[in-house]
């Protein structure tokens, strides 16, 4: 069953912003699929961004990966990053969450 990817990222503290620098997403393989931002995204204290993959887009695979890139001009509580999956068909439902892991961090 093919199933549409949500990517959401939240904004966890309540005092000041983050700033989204890049959400890339890659299939299988590694490659890169698609830049979703064109331009840097400013994340409001406790707001959120959402990045959707329809459930008939194969060019990620069974592998979907997503790459998050954030700042923040002063220190903040790190940002909740999540995918939610899911697909219907007929009376039947699959949905699963995993959440996101933080690979590389820049001093």
């Amino acid at each position: 069953m093919e199933l549409a990817v949500t990517l959401s990222i939240h904004n966890t503290d309540f005092t000041y912003p983050i700033i989204l620098t890049s959400v890339r997403y890659y299939n299988t393989e590694g490659q890169m699929v698609k830049e979703y931002l064109l331009q840097p995204q400013q994340l409001g204290p406790m707001a959120s961004a959402d990045f959707f993959v329809d459930a008939g887009e194969q060019a990620g695979g069974v592998g979907t990966n997503f790459i998050v890139e954030w700042v923040a001009e002063q220190p903040v509580y790190e940002p909740v990053v999540e995918t939610l999956m899911l697909n219907t068909s007929g009376t039947q439902g699959l949905s699963f969450t995993s959440p996101g892991r933080v690979i590389s961090q820049l001093e």
